[in-house]
């Protein structure tokens, strides 16, 4: 029998694994069969302002040639194009393409409804309830939004 403290974290990522996994099954059915969680969180980092490899690779907490690997993988999938810096053409930019915009959109919006499915079995109040308790369990900062988790989970 595990100690109640250890089923916390279980339950957490549990919890995350589902939604995750229920996200990347609906884009796949909408058209974006290729995307993995790694590359949800590239995205994620790329749109919110990391465009180049070194940055992108300090938002994922991964190396820079992790990083390299990365988004290379998805301007083969046609999710991102790198172009030179106007400014130094030994540094490349990153940039989102419509489809990468479009993943982008889906992903929040099937993250929604599934928020919804959870309600439609727990209730709004539990959800909000949950929402609430681990925003004050994570203190003032707790929500802030971090893509490291492949590097974490990967020792990085």
């Amino acid at each position: 029998m595990s100690e109640p403290g250890a089923e916390l974290p279980l339950l957490l990522l549990a919890g995350f694994r589902a939604l995750i996994d229920d996200l990347h099954a609906q884009l796949s059915a909408e058209g974006h069969p290729d995307v993995r969680p790694t590359h949800g969180f590239a995205l994620q980092a790329i749109g919110r302002g990391a465009t180049s490899p070194g940055t992108l690779a300090d938002a994922l907490g991964v190396t820079k040639q992790a990083a390299a690997r990365t988004v290379a993988r998805l301007e083969q999938l046609g999710y991102v194009d790198r172009t030179a810096d106007d400014r130094d053409g030994r540094r490349q930019v990153i940039v989102l393409t419509p489809a990468g915009h479009d993943c982008l959109v889906r992903s929040g919006r099937i993250l929604g409804e599934l928020r919804d499915r959870w309600i439609a079995e727990v209730g709004e109040r539990r959800i909000a309830g949950l929402e609430r308790t681990l925003g004050a369990l994570l203190g003032p900062d707790g929500g802030a939004v971090r893509f490291d988790v492949p590097g974490w989970f990967a020792g990085s």
